[in-house]
């Protein structure tokens, strides 16, 4: 890291971060952890880029290096709002959310990857909102929210109304949560990161858009 960022530094630095951000938002991972390692590194007194590194990080699935971009964070903005949430990450034992969701999808003979996957949820759901805020008055809400979402991703039909009761919580509190999580993590149907079967459906339709590309292209051939 560069202790003494000169002016021109810092104005690299925020052009490497905004084009880190954009890249972030189309999902151009690998481009926007470049773009925030850069800018970071040029200006490392600067808080937003260690918790937009640690975002994009987490999007590309290494947490380990995001965790120390929130110590880097926390270093420099211990009095954030959010130091809580981020501080708890680094806590050896579960969060109430996670107590809860380990208790209940235990009792419901859930698989234990499946469990793993939920917490993976919720982890890398409290890493990728950033300096938003979080409330969890209800730890039983999230909880239910991410065995909800996790069970749609995997395939296994729920009644949301019944697993809601189960957790003791209205199915609406759990649908809104269930949307935040959808709507920050953008999951979709079979997610990678979250789908624990032996054959992930999205599979197919990678090879089927494969092999339609190179249909298209002998078609083209002259």
């Amino acid at each position: 890291m560069n202790p003494r960022s000169t002016s021109a530094d810092k104005r690299k630095a925020e052009s490497y971060y905004r084009q880190g951000v954009r890249a972030y938002q189309d999902w151009q991972v690998e481009e926007a952890v470049e773009a925030l390692e850069k800018a970071a590194r040029l200006y490392p007194a600067k808080a937003e880029y260690h918790i937009a590194l640690a975002q994009a990080l987490a999007r590309y699935g290494d947490f380990d290096r995001a965790l120390r971009e929130l110590a880097n964070y926390l270093r420099l903005k211990p009095d954030s709002p959010v130091a809580p949430r981020i501080e708890q990450l680094f806590a050896r034992g579960m969060d109430a959310v996670e107590e809860v969701l380990t208790r209940k999808m235990k009792a419901e003979r859930m698989p234990l990857n499946l469990i793993g996957a939920a917490i993976q949820m919720w982890m890398e759901f409290r890493i990728i909102l950033g300096e938003e805020p979080l409330v969890v008055p209800k730890p039983e809400a999230w909880a239910a929210a991410l065995d909800y979402t996790v069970r749609k991703v995997n395939l296994r039909d729920v009644a949301l109304s019944e697993l809601a009761a189960s957790y003791g919580v209205s199915p609406d509190t759990v649908r809104k949560h269930h949307k935040r999580l959808v709507q920050m993590l953008d999951i979709m149907p079979c997610d990678y990161r979250y789908f624990t079967g032996e054959d992930n459906p999205l599979d197919k339709l990678v090879e089927a858009a494969e092999l339609l590309e190179a249909l298209e292209t002998r078609f083209k051939q002259e």
